[in-house]
């Protein structure tokens, strides 16, 4: 992987380290995301209107994700309703860059040399060795279990579909765009289908939160998607994921959390990932 897609990607890592760290919202989770889906849509519209178009080449493929990420939402707001964050984040982010290297082998023939293959092995065990609760382990009731894996899975597509399509486009900031825009619109919908007008007087008092979160998460992605129309989707998928890296450094220094052996070891190995992605 080239240099500076390489230290874009870890930047990508830190913004959405950042947001789950800084961005606090006093509302259901259903809720924060439709109120980042609809900044994020705002954000959409400003790009498409800086950017050229993406192709007609690539609308099945936006269209596509922006569904596809619908059912992410959902699903991830229901992992979080009855799952701790300890639970679910390791299970869905550090299940979908494994997934999603098999997809992206698979269905496109996408090749990872050796060590790109081993630095994406290394990185998704020193997820789940960070996230890792701590000694005792939690018990993880069947459906949160099935919604967490579900939301690995949901993960996986829109990042294949997402690196297909921004191939395909022409502009990879257009087809963030696009997608930003049909997000906020598909959300929207299911918003009103499940929760009525009202949801939307719920979020208002959140925007400024809202507001910083959509920055974070848009800009991270936005280098995502521009990352994976030119490098391997699946060695960009689980650089990402050294997110958690970050999450964890973030944590120790400004909240005072205590990092254990397994946290120390699970971030070595993400490291050693991180340097094995950097040489393939």
């Amino acid at each position: 992987m080239d240099l500076h897609i390489f230290l874009a990607v870890l930047v990508a890592a830190l913004l959405h380290a950042s947001w789950n760290l800084l961005v606090k919202l006093d509302l259901d989770r259903f809720l924060a995301l439709l109120l980042i889906s609809c900044v994020m849509g705002i954000m959409g519209i400003v790009m498409l209107m800086i950017f050229p178009w993406p192709s007609l080449a690539s609308a099945p493929y936006f269209v596509a994700s922006g569904l596809l990420h619908v059912g992410y939402n959902m699903f991830l707001a229901r992992s979080y309703r009855t799952g701790d964050l300890s639970q679910v984040y390791p299970i869905a982010r550090g299940t979908a860059p494994l997934l999603t290297f098999f997809g992206a082998w698979g269905l496109a023939g996408e090749a990872v040399t050796h060590i790109g293959a081993t630095g994406i092995l290394l990185l998704v065990l020193g997820i789940w060795l960070t996230a890792r609760p701590g000694a005792r382990t939690i018990r993880l009731d069947g459906m949160t279990l099935f919604f967490a894996l579900g939301t690995s899975g949901f993960i996986a597509a829109y990042t294949l579909v997402d690196g297909f399509g921004s191939r395909l486009s022409g502009s990879a900031s257009a087809y963030a765009g696009v997608l930003f825009v049909l997000d906020a619109f598909f959300m929207i919908a299911v918003a009103l289908l499940t929760r009525g007008p009202q949801a939307f007087a719920q979020i208002l008092p959140s925007w400024k939160s809202g507001t910083a979160g959509a920055l974070l998460s848009a800009g991270a992605y936005w280098i995502v998607i521009w990352a994976m129309s030119l490098a391997p989707i699946a060695a960009v998928a689980a650089l990402r994921e050294t997110s958690i890296l970050f999450v964890m450094l973030m944590s120790a220094v400004f909240l005072k959390e205590k990092v254990t052996g397994f946290r120390l070891l699970g971030a070595t190995l993400i490291v050693l990932g991180a340097v094995a992605l950097r040489l393939a």
